[in-house]
């Protein structure tokens, strides 16, 4: 089964907004002095899964042991630790030119104002028409297990909510009593501003925000010290697979809980497959068919098959659609003479990641 296998990393940093992408476009004219010709290529189909992984940090609060005792935590963060999940998977159809594939178009002199519109890869998008560039075309799984991505802001520093009475206690035992003290007595100063109860109130509103705000970040960093931080960062990674045939078990990556994405052949993790099966294949061609494609002239355009796509691991799928496979596929032509009508210019529209005719407008 041959089959190309890309591992591409891209660390995007909580930035969705980048994983979008549009198709560059170039308007070729076919004049004389090109022999009014317009050379183009067709696309092999090939699939991008981008997956999401969410980093999750916990670090243990010095007063861990004390979370309930004191403030009612019972979800306290009791020891430091990194790990690992998957988030949301999604499936790309970026298309890539063919060598195998490579036409031309040849006009006519007589031919109503012929032009094409290539993308910056030389595939075909549009003949006599302007083309409007498409989305990237990535497609999302709507049963991925999927967090908000998201990094907890920083912590402000412990150091300035300890006071002397703290920094004297002798066991931790005792500077938790004290820690808990003065979480308690923000809580009250907070209480007393906002219901006008407190002696020296906030000269306006204004000053009465920046107050509050100071106790809030006070009370904050007082009460990680029992419960501790969780902080979460996300990353995507993707992987690029140019199938030939149908696919069983392809280990695109693997996983670990401790160490995330690593490379398919790293054993360090638990493997992540792919299962690509085709669904619509044009039938087998007789000899006879297969000559006179051969010989076809005219613009030749791809006919793509289908097939249903599932990733997943050991414990289940965690993406699964469908997907055009330009290789399952085949090819069709249309007719030069359809462009040589002065009168009613054709004009014709293509899907540039697979090659698919789109629309003949005349």
């Amino acid at each position: 089964m041959e089959m190309k296998h890309v591992f591409i990393i891209m660390c995007l940093l909580c930035c969705p907004s980048l994983l979008t992408s549009q198709t560059r476009v170039e308007k070729r004219v076919a004049t004389k002095a090109s022999g009014y010709g317009v050379t183009y290529s067709l696309p092999l189909t090939s699939l991008v899964v981008n997956v999401e992984v969410i980093k999750e940090t916990h670090r243990a609060g010095p007063y861990y042991r004390y979370a309930e005792k004191y403030l009612g935590v019972k979800d306290a963060v009791t020891e430091d630790a990194v790990r690992y999940r998957l988030g949301r998977v999604s499936l790309e159809n970026r298309g890539i030119p063919d060598a195998n594939s490579s036409y031309t178009i040849e006009f006519r002199a007589g031919t109503t104002a012929p032009y094409v519109y290539l993308t910056e890869d030389g595939l075909l998008c549009t003949v006599n028409a302007d083309c409007e560039p498409a989305d990237d075309g990535r497609t999302t799984a709507a049963d991925s297990d999927r967090g908000d991505a998201r990094t907890d802001a920083a912590p402000a520093s412990t150091s300035s909510v300890y006071t002397e009475e703290l920094l004297m206690a002798g066991s931790q035992a005792r500077q938790a009593e004290v820690a808990a003290r003065q979480i308690y007595h923000i809580r009250e100063s907070k209480m007393d501003i906002l219901t006008g109860d407190a002696d020296n109130l906030p000269p306006d509103g204004e000053a009465m925000k920046i107050v509050i705000a100071r106790l809030e970040e006070q009370e904050a960093t007082l009460t990680r010290l029992f419960t501790g931080q969780r902080a979460e960062e996300t990353s995507y990674y993707d992987v690029r697979i140019v199938p030939q045939d149908d696919l069983e078990n392809e280990v695109l990556f693997r996983f670990s809980e401790k160490l995330g994405v690593l490379d398919a052949d790293d054993l360090a993790g638990a493997p992540v497959y792919m299962n690509l099966t085709a669904i619509e294949r044009p039938p087998e061609l007789t000899p006879k068919e297969a000559e006179r494609k051969a010989k076809m002239k005219g613009i030749i355009y791809n006919v793509p098959g289908k097939a249903t796509v599932v990733i997943g691991t050991e414990r289940g799928p965690i993406y699964r659609g469908e997907v055009q496979v330009v290789q399952f596929g085949t090819s069709e032509v249309l007719a030069p003479a359809m462009f040589e009508d002065r009168r009613k210019p054709v004009k014709v529209f293509f899907y540039p990641q697979t090659g698919a005719l789109k629309q003949i407008i005349q």
